[in-house]
């Protein structure tokens, strides 16, 4: 086992040396590399046998990640740190590696180049007889084991300044509780956002309807006790009273529909985005595949209210009449998508109905992205497992 992470040490060092011109020409765009070289550096250091824990969450593209990380001070503290040693070293291992393993191949093979008519120089070394080519193959193996001796301790060297960038304040944990406050704070301003959606609706829709009943109990006391009752007034005011808590109990449910539909708990995602979309004042076309019986709660209502919130933003602002809904669900998850032929350039923003949906997508293990090109067209993707890790 010993022999293998020697053998992974001296290969990653190596494929460090080869690869050192990427580094150092990414030093031309500073600070976005960092995270990138940083996240790097672990995966290597975990190749090489020690425990150190990765920060890029699967469920993140390293756009995502990387934008995520740039908000952060973790990128001044730790990542710019660990790229420096990571491009100084590298710079160190393609010297070594060049020199040692260059100068130890023509020593072993010097016989080789003697017979050939060649003299393979090493340093001062220059062989002139066949001799001192046989008596050179010895100091090659040995040049050959110093160079793997050193490219080890290069790759250790790696592992410590790791941890001492990495270990001091643990990093590591840090970064995931700022990358976890961030996601709270946008998640609190995603509630707070749809709080207020909330006491609008209620507001503006079933409060105003019940108001009116109330005005209409009024009149209809006071023509009642009045001399001479029409009773053709008192009619018109009942059915009217009538008529406005009819629509008051319509907003209602339509507000209870929006914070949890019966159908999702009932019947099923699929059921519940077909409900939606006959709903809807879009021509949506839905295409299914799969059973949703497996999912959770939490996945089948976060992916709803994504289709719910996609479908809003359609009718509000692409302009356009139609939209289509695609669900995949699979033993291990669900996969939605909802596309439209739209002005495109939407953008979730900080305390949007989206980027709240998008929290609670994350909250589920899985992950909300907006495709959305000037050109036209967006496109929402949402992907969740079946069940939440916790």
């Amino acid at each position: 086992m010993a022999q293998i992470r020697i053998v992974r040490r001296v290969l990653t060092e190596c494929i460090a040396a080869m690869a050192f011109p990427i580094p150092l020409l990414s030093i031309l765009v500073l600070p976005f590399s960092a995270p990138v070289a940083a996240e790097m550096e672990r995966s290597r250091a975990r190749l090489c046998g020690v425990n150190v824990m990765p920060l890029r969450p699967s469920t993140h593209s390293w756009a995502q990640w990387v934008a995520l990380r740039l908000r952060s001070r973790s990128v001044w503290r730790t990542d710019i740190p660990i790229f420096v040693t990571s491009v100084l070293l590298s710079a160190l291992s393609l010297l070594v590696a060049f020199f040692g393993f260059i100068g130890a191949i023509a020593l072993v093979f010097s016989p080789v180049f003697w017979s050939f008519g060649i003299a393979a120089q090493v340093g001062p070394f220059t062989p002139e007889s066949l001799q001192e080519t046989l008596l050179a193959m010895p100091a090659g193996i040995v040049l050959g084991a110093v160079t793997t001796s050193m490219l080890t301790g290069v790759s250790l060297l790696r592992d410590l300044l790791l941890r001492a960038f990495s270990g001091s304040r643990d990093p590591d944990l840090l970064a995931k509780l700022e990358e976890l406050r961030t996601s709270r704070a946008s998640l609190t301003a995603a509630f707070e956002f749809e709080r207020q959606r909330i006491e609008r609706d209620l507001h503006d829709g079933a409060q105003r309807e019940l108001v009116a009943v109330v005005m209409r109990l009024g009149m209809l006391e006071t023509t009642a006790t009045a001399a001479g009752t029409d009773q053709e007034r008192i009619v018109q005011l009942a059915r009217q009273a009538q008529e406005h808590a009819e629509r008051a109990l319509e907003r209602l449910r339509d507000t209870v529909r929006d914070i949890h539909p019966r159908e999702l708990s009932d019947l099923g995602l699929i059921a519940a985005v077909r409900e939606l979309a006959a709903r809807s004042p879009l021509r949506v076309e839905l295409t299914s595949t799969g059973d949703d019986a497996q999912l959770s709660s939490p996945t089948a209502t976060a992916v709803y209210f994504t289709v719910s919130e996609a479908l809003t933003n359609i009718a509000k602002h692409a302009g356009v009449g139609g939209a289509h809904i695609d669900i995949r669900c699979t033993t291990t998850g669900v996969h939605v998508r909802v596309h439209d032929s739209g002005t495109g350039g939407a953008r979730i923003e900080a305390g949007s109905g989206l980027a709240g949906l998008r929290e609670r997508m994350r909250s589920v293990g899985g992950n909300l992205e907006i495709l959305s090109p000037a050109a036209g067209g967006t496109e929402v993707v949402a992907s969740a497992p079946s069940q939440p890790a916790w």
